[in-house]
């Protein structure tokens, strides 16, 4: 039987939750760059109907109660609690992926935007990964396209705003698949970053670019690799050609190793209905220490890279030493001023100064017919990289496209346009879209 809505609103008055592992660390990294937002978007083949759409914004927020949270701070850790406010659905002017207001008494950290046809979600990674946002985004679009009297298949899979919520939905599944006592990882040595002066303040620019996806699968499976491998070694590849660009002084100075950092969905590897960050990185690279890598070595050399790091049991070792020091009894103790320096500490030491770059895939999205031909695009922004990594990328395909964002903070375009040639001398073309 269906959950009445009163009874919903009721039960998750006083809801709070703790933040998930993945979560946990970026509270203590916030700044006005670094906003830790992402954004995706569908672009519409006609202007959005107003009235229909806040229909189906007031259905759809009612279904997802664990992203209406605004953050908290406590003594010792900071945690999510319930925010009962409207969703206001906000014009699409302004800023790219910006801040949320932090400690807020009103401030929900995930925006509805509109622009002419294009509908965006922004979601701040305290909230949720790119699944999350992306099951949120295909609700909101289905719901909105019945509201038009768009016929909706019985089959499509959604989570309607009409149905239960799980409690499966809410748990952070790092605890659920936590096992004790697995040795500790090795460490890792710093990457190469890219040499690209930052202006001041920071500037955030996206570059977004159409490829044909026949194209990209035919010269992915001529290698027998999958797309995402595939671009992976055409980052390193264009990584490996700015290096090469630089002087002998300014290469003497650089680390050797390249390192892309790639997002993997766990949800593939351990069962789990989490809409929370469920997500870690495997991390490709190559060492120019080693000599120079054609682009064939580079691509034989990722895919047995990915293939080796999405092990179940080297993934499980990396949940056990993440979840591990969250439960560090002298860890637990520290006051949240103290634990933040410790965390602000940790990102670089564990995470930014290891990698050259981050690509992540989110799939193709297929809302099957007659619901994909009301659409003309989806887009992926990820959020504003960090000062050490400079620019990042998202990928997303839909039909017969694949659509990469190039986000970066700094005016210099030559990691855009290595990664570009890389792919057009492979024989893939591409487009540049002006999506925002």
């Amino acid at each position: 039987m269906e959950e009445p809505t009163h009874m919903r609103q009721q039960v998750i008055r006083d809801f709070w939750l703790r933040l998930d592992n993945a979560a946990k660390m970026y509270p203590a990294i916030l700044n006005k760059e670094f906003t830790t937002v992402f954004r995706l978007s569908a672009v519409l083949k006609q202007p959005v109907q107003i009235r229909p759409f806040l229909r189906a914004v007031a259905q759809v927020e009612q279904r997802f109660p664990y992203y209406k949270m605004r953050l908290r701070r406590g003594f010792f850790w900071y945690y999510l609690e319930h925010n009962s406010i409207p969703v206001h659905v906000q014009p699409d002017h302004g800023a790219l992926c910006r801040g949320f207001q932090k400690f807020g008494d009103h401030g929900l950290l995930f925006r509805i935007l509109v622009r002419g046809g294009t509908i965006s979600v922004e979601f701040s990674h305290i909230l949720t990964d790119g699944k999350g946002a992306l099951e949120f985004l295909k609700s909101l679009l289905v719901t909105y396209f019945s509201q038009t009297g768009i016929s909706i298949p019985a089959s499509l899979g959604y989570l309607q705003p009409e149905t239960p919520i799980s409690g499966q939905e809410l748990e952070d599944s790092f605890q659920r698949y936590f096992q004790k006592d697995l040795p500790d990882m090795g460490p890792m040595s710093r990457a190469f970053h890219l040499p690209l002066k930052l202006p001041r303040p920071a500037t955030f620019n996206v570059m977004t670019v159409s490829l044909p996806m026949d194209k990209i699968k035919e010269q992915a499976g001529h290698r027998r690799v999958s797309i995402t491998e595939y671009l992976i070694s055409a980052y390193l590849c264009a990584l490996q050609r700015v290096y090469q660009n630089l002087d002998r002084p300014h290469q003497r100075r650089q680390n050797k190793v390249l390192r892309i950092q790639v997002p993997v969905d766990l949800r593939r590897i351990f069962p789990s209905l989490s809409m929370r960050n469920f997500t870690l990185f495997v991390l490709p690279e190559i060492d120019l220490r080693l000599g120079y890598y054609y682009f064939d070595e580079i691509v034989k050399k990722v895919h047995h890279q990915m293939e080796l790091e999405k092990d179940k049991k080297v993934i499980s070792q990396t949940i056990s030493r993440n979840v591990g020091s969250e439960k560090d009894q002298v860890l637990r103790s520290v006051p949240l001023f103290i634990k933040r320096l410790i965390l602000q500490t940790q990102y670089y030491s564990r995470g930014a100064n290891l990698y050259s770059g981050e690509l992540t895939n989110l799939g193709k999205i297929d809302l099957t017919r007659p619901l994909n031909d009301w659409i003309e695009a989806f887009a992926f922004i990820p959020p504003p990289p960090n000062r050490a990594l400079k620019v990042d990328c998202g990928v997303i395909g839909f039909r017969d496209q694949l659509m990469l964002s190039f986000a970066n903070i700094t005016r210099s375009q030559s990691l855009e346009t290595a990664f570009l040639n890389v792919l057009n001398q492979d024989g893939i073309p591409f487009e540049i879209r002006n999506i925002f």
